[in-house]
């Protein structure tokens, strides 16, 4: 019997390292091997066989001595276990009401079985949480063809399928430093928070430039259209933008 969507994952190990690399790079910086030995309890030889295999396998860029990077390969499949986790914790912490010491590890266990399908049911059913309970990191994106949720949402009201997915790599605008240069491709969130961000003049298509970053949460001052707007995080980690190379 053939397989649903989204059921043939990649190895475990596999999947593990790229989410770590994923989850230690700020702003797509290098990560050493130690950091990444010690978020995996595992020995830093068996860090750097791994890492070879994986850059063999275009998943990363890896440079002895220097770090690793995400390739595009490497950050898609990063991004999709990682959502696929968050999306887990925030179902047991949030409607299970598993205690918080334990809402890590189950996920962990669950994220390499959840198929796409299941996913994209669990994030309708959570109403498209944008933080995950217990570290408050964003959500990535789904990798699904649409600019907002309300178009997947009504594609599902009718019974209709959904047909490919996103090339493009997307970035929360809360996970980015100054200086950076995007166009917004998503924006998560029911019909109230659309409608909020397209008043602001935020919508798809939008060309923006990030011009400071707050610590500890604060706002992210973007430029747009030849004006300055100050973005508190519960919007920043919903606008999600393609990131201008150049």
């Amino acid at each position: 019997m053939p397989k649903n969507r989204g059921e043939i994952n990649l190895q475990k190990s596999t999947q593990d390292y790229l989410k770590a690399v994923y989850s230690l790079s700020k702003n797509r910086e290098k990560v050493n091997n130690t950091d990444i030995a010690q978020k995996l309890e595992v020995t830093p030889a068996s860090v750097t066989e791994m890492l070879k295999k994986l850059a063999a396998e275009d998943y990363i860029k890896y440079s002895p001595y220097h770090g690793s990077t995400l390739t595009q390969k490497g950050l898609n499949e990063a991004q999709k276990i990682t959502r696929k986790h968050r999306l887990l914790e925030s179902f047991l912490s949030n409607i299970l009401h598993i205690g918080p010491d334990k809402v890590h590890l189950e996920a962990c266990q669950m994220e390499h079985n959840l198929s796409d399908e299941a996913e994209e049911s669990l994030c309708r059913f959570l109403k498209h949480p944008d933080t995950c309970p217990d570290d408050k990191k964003t959500i990535p994106a789904c990798d699904l063809p649409f600019s907002n949720c309300e178009e997947c949402i009504q594609l599902h009201q009718k019974g209709l399928e959904q047909v490919g997915k996103r090339n493009k790599n997307l970035t929360s605008i809360r996970e980015l430093k100054g200086g950076t240069f995007g166009k917004i491709s998503f924006i998560r969130g029911e019909h109230k928070v659309l409608q909020r961000l397209l008043d602001m003049g935020l919508t798809p298509g939008t060309k923006i430039q990030i011009v400071k970053v707050a610590p500890m949460d604060g706002p992210v001052v973007i430029a747009v259209r030849g004006s300055e707007l100050a973005l508190g995080t519960d919007i920043a980690c919903n606008v999600f933008v393609e990131i201008d190379p150049l």
